[in-house]
């Protein structure tokens, strides 16, 4: 039988739920219980939706990770979670496991990486995997087996949709993002070129690594800068890839749902 794998990236779905409770109730606790509720009722039609064989919801523990300590204005100026909030998450990781689903959280870990390597994972073993999340960093990832969800849009990403919606293939938007840069994460890749220029050079060259192998050409600015921009744009590319490799503890197994109380199956 194919497993189905539905990773809930949790922050995403939590905070963009909290900030319209905010919006109404302030920061207040009743915007929590606000939440709490919203989220599981969330949670509930996500898992009637997609008949998951297996489901684990992804958290971020906030703390610096790899990518801070290679770059220190990794995500600076992004507004942090809201205090409130982040003294609720446990509790909320413990309402979804009264529903039977596991939280997963690393100190040293990104969660974008952890749903990366859990997502890797299943698609090498020719399962399939729903990862629910807006956040468009997934979209390397999407293969025959990688799908994305968006809950608040009701919409679904596969690798076919990125190449209409961004005229690329999911392989080579790390090497588009590096050139671009990634704004919300601070990252900010060759200056100068932009979103229709990067477009034109990938849709031209392949790969950063193909332009960077060019001579500076006067008459083509954007590869000019490419190549003389070549090491913010091979920090950006490190930065924005998805790391797949994490040693995660635990195994398919363990997330199967509705758990399995007497003995593994």
């Amino acid at each position: 039988m194919i497993a189905t794998l539905l990773i809930i990236d949790a922050m995403n779905l939590i905070r963009r739920i909290y900030a319209v409770q905010e919006k109404q109730y302030g920061e207040t606790d009743a915007a929590l219980i606000a939440t709490e509720t919203t989220v599981c009722n969330a949670l509930k039609k996500l898992l009637h939706m997609h008949q998951p064989t297996h489901v684990i919801s992804v958290f971020d523990s906030h703390a610096p990770n790899w990518r801070h300590h290679l770059y220190p204005n990794y995500k600076q100026g992004r507004k942090p979670i809201p205090p409130l909030l982040k003294q609720d998450l446990g509790k909320i990781q413990d309402l979804f496991l009264a529903m039977g689903v596991e939280s997963l959280l690393s100190e040293s870990d990104e969660a974008d990486d952890l749903i990366a390597t859990l997502a890797d994972k299943i698609a090498q073993k020719k399962q399939k995997c729903i990862i629910v999340s807006t956040d468009k960093g997934f979209y390397q990832l999407l293969n025959s087996q990688i799908i994305i969800y968006d809950y608040f849009q009701h919409s679904y990403t596969d690798a076919i949709a990125v190449v209409n919606k961004m005229g690329l293939s999911a392989k080579q938007l790390c090497d588009y993002w590096a050139i671009t840069g990634i704004s919300s994460s601070a990252i900010k890749g060759v200056e100068g070129i932009g979103s229709k220029g990067a477009l034109a050079l990938m849709q031209q060259f392949n790969s950063l690594d193909n332009m960077l192998q060019q001579p500076a050409d006067v008459k083509d600015k954007r590869l000019t800068k490419a190549v003389q921009s070549r090491e913010d744009a091979l920090l950006a590319r490190e930065l924005v890839t998805l790391q797949k490799e994490i040693t995660l503890g635990f195994n398919l197994q363990d997330l199967r749902y509705p758990a399995v109380s007497s003995g593994k199956t």
